[in-house]
């Protein structure tokens, strides 16, 4: 890339060889395929089972349960050569990243055993159902019920915005087992797909991210064991969101790094190769101070992010930590977007052109994994 920055600090030469890898999958499984998952709405069911094949799923899971035995610093470099692709669609960083490390964390060792290792070679497709149609930030509100019967659970209710909604075979949802206590009635199960009750509704038409299929999910009478609980009692849900969620938001800001990067270096090879008024578009003064802002703010955070990697590593990163990175890094990426979309002109404004859908996939970023607005409320409760 044309900015030239230090190399992570987490990165080392095991890591560099992987980068390789996962850069050469990216550009030959993902980016050729764009146009026509956008259309689709999802991805090819046999990428999943693809990328298994050589490795890109459940890096940081341990080899026992079938996965990579590596860290969060192998999910970064995958993400970050993701986003350096062009892709928005294929909803590896859920999978990976989140709905394997609930998994791992909170599932009885039979569980994990039997589960994990399918997540590892692409045969199930793993998702997470937290917002419900009337309930998006505020998981104390969530709607959704599961009653316990015997030994089994009867799940009701709905739920939306579901990445990997259409093609999950197991999705993790949060529900109410006591409506009447708040945070501490919320329970996380596990539901496999081929349940009699279970049901995917609409995938959804978004502004951004067309390609990756974000649906609706019902579930009407649904009977699960009650292994399937995540955790050794009831009431444990909230806790464990609150647990697993900065590594989340830390994935968010890593993929906005990367998104950042990406857009510097085609908007540079752009304004140098097109010319108007006689000269290449980056002649022009404004153009070379825009895109020396541009990169500045991509050397910043990166800096930051990087250093918050680190922390994760380490099992320092905490929730205020999270909430600064994903805040710092999604408000950045939605302006280095929009800056380098505007160098482009009318041709920027073209979905044919990667900067395009860039613009459009990364507003979400402000939303998704928490608001802006959340983060700065759980930032301000630690001044």
């Amino acid at each position: 890339m044309p900015l030239q920055l230090p190399p992570s600090s987490w990165c080392d030469s095991d890591l560099r060889d992987f980068r390789d890898m996962a850069r050469t999958f990216c550009q030959k499984e993902l980016t050729p395929h764009q146009e026509r998952w956008a259309s689709e709405k999802q991805v090819d069911r046999e990428l999943w089972n693809k990328a298994g094949e050589v490795g890109l799923l459940c890096l940081s899971i341990p080899e026992a349960y079938g996965g990579g035995g590596g860290t969060f610093a192998h999910e970064a470099v995958l993400y970050e050569e993701q986003a350096y692709a062009g892709d928005g669609a294929w909803g590896v960083s859920v999978h990976n990243g989140i709905v394997a490390h609930y998994l791992l964390e909170y599932a009885s060792e039979e569980k994990k055993q039997e589960w994990l290792p399918k997540f590892a070679s692409g045969e199930m497709v793993g998702a997470v159902a937290m917002t419900e149609p009337g309930t998006g930030s505020d998981l104390q509100g969530i709607k959704t019920r599961a009653v316990r019967d015997g030994d089994e659970y009867v799940i009701n209710g709905a739920k939306t915005f579901i990445t990997n909604g259409a093609q999950c075979g197991l999705v993790v949802v949060a529900v109410k087992t006591d409506p009447d206590a708040g945070a501490a009635g919320v329970s996380l199960i596990a539901v496999e797909t081929d349940t009699p009750g279970f049901r995917r509704g609409r995938v959804l038409d978004k502004v951004g991210l067309k390609g990756q299929d974000t649906a609706e999910l019902f579930f009407d009478d649904v009977r699960v064991p009650v292994v399937n609980l995540l955790g050794d009692a009831e009431g444990q849900g909230f806790i464990q969101l609150m647990q697993q969620l900065p590594q989340e938001r830390l994935i968010i800001a890593v993929t906005a790094v990367a998104g950042m990067a990406a857009a510097l270096e085609q908007t540079l090879e752009y304004t140098k190769d097109r010319t108007a008024f006689g000269r290449p578009i980056f002649g022009f003064q404004n153009t070379k101070f825009k895109l020396a802002e541009v990169a500045t703010e991509v050397a910043v955070t990166r800096a930051f992010v990087d250093q918050c990697i680190e922390r994760h590593l380490k099992g320092e990163l905490d929730v205020q930590g999270a909430a600064m990175a994903k805040l710092w890094a999604t408000e950045r990426v939605n302006r280095v977007m929009d800056e380098c979309l505007q160098l482009f002109g009318g041709y920027g404004y073209m979905t044919e052109y990667p900067i395009a859908r860039g613009w459009a996939d990364v507003r979400i970023s402000r939303i998704f994994g928490g608001t802006s607005e959340i983060m700065k409320e759980i930032i301000s409760r630690t001044l």
